[in-house]
């Protein structure tokens, strides 16, 4: 398969289930982790074929099935898998074993959460995108993970930093210990804002075109967010990966106009 943008990272991998990983993570022993593509799943029409959202209008049942694929390949049930409402706050949770199947096999009780936290082994965060920026935090050291959803309200909200602040808190994690990825989001070249949201970010990150409406590079903001915060530079990669420039692959909420699924990120400690 060709990705428009072609990218070094993440990587495809799978055949059943084709999901992309990130060897920054890869390379971490403590963790597994995957963000999901379109394929692979049962949906059809708009959500064809692995949609990860039951709000959107897609049968139930084939939503669940998508997710119990999703589980098989992490070698975990559903009972395991923990999932945010996402709000586009900068909202971040702590999560524990009892918390396993929110969302799932059981009803959440929490709203408003852009991001999870936990340092539970094989309980996995999961957290959604069509568009918005996924970010995804290791802790070696101290054994603790994180996962958050950054469109440009959190970026601009520096999520990043609130999810790295959150984890020292709780886990007495040290920035400089975080491992970091940047997931497939949409790309400067297709996300066009306006001048109010513009200004809410360093001009290094917003092109002004000439009929006054902006460009907005989400990935490089959330990258100086997280050096900001404290993360070590080559302890972020980042994808040059677009939602928006591979609709077929990808969801995307902009090139679809509304009329899509999910996809999903997930990060688990093993």
């Amino acid at each position: 398969m060709q990705y428009k943008n072609q990218i070094e990272v993440p990587y495809l991998t799978g055949t059943k289930l084709p999901v992309l990983k990130y060897p920054l993570l890869e390379s971490v022993d403590c963790v597994k982790h995957l963000f999901t593509t379109r394929m692979g799943g049962v949906s059809s029409g708009i959500y064809d074929s692995l949609n990860l959202s039951f709000d959107r209008g897609d049968d139930e049942t084939c939503v669940m099935e998508n997710y119990r694929r999703v589980a098989e390949y992490l070698g975990v049930g559903l009972d395991d898998i923990v999932t945010s409402r996402q709000m586009h706050t900068t909202n971040v949770r702590v999560v524990g074993r009892e918390d396993g199947g929110a969302g799932l096999t059981k009803q959440r009780t929490y709203e408003d959460v852009d991001g999870l936290l936990t340092n539970e082994k094989n309980l996995v965060l999961a957290t959604f995108f069509a568009d918005c920026v996924p970010l995804y935090f290791v802790d070696p050291v101290h054994e603790a993970i994180a996962l958050s959803h950054s469109g440009w309200r959190g970026t601009a909200g520096k999520m990043g930093k609130v999810t790295v602040e959150a984890m020292a808190k709780e886990y007495g994690t040290q920035p400089e210990d975080v491992i970091c990825a940047i997931g497939p989001s949409i790309c400067q070249e297709c996300y066009e804002v306006s001048e109010e949201v513009a200004v809410q970010f360093p001009k290094e990150v917003s092109y002004r075109k000439a009929d006054g409406k902006y460009q907005l590079d989400l990935w490089r903001a959330n990258e100086l967010v997280l050096l900001e915060a404290g993360v070590l530079p080559d302890h972020i990669q980042t994808t040059k990966l677009c939602t928006c420039c591979n609709e077929k692959e990808l969801f995307s909420h902009r090139a679809s106009k509304g009329k899509r699924g999910n996809l999903g990120a997930f990060l688990m400690l093993v």
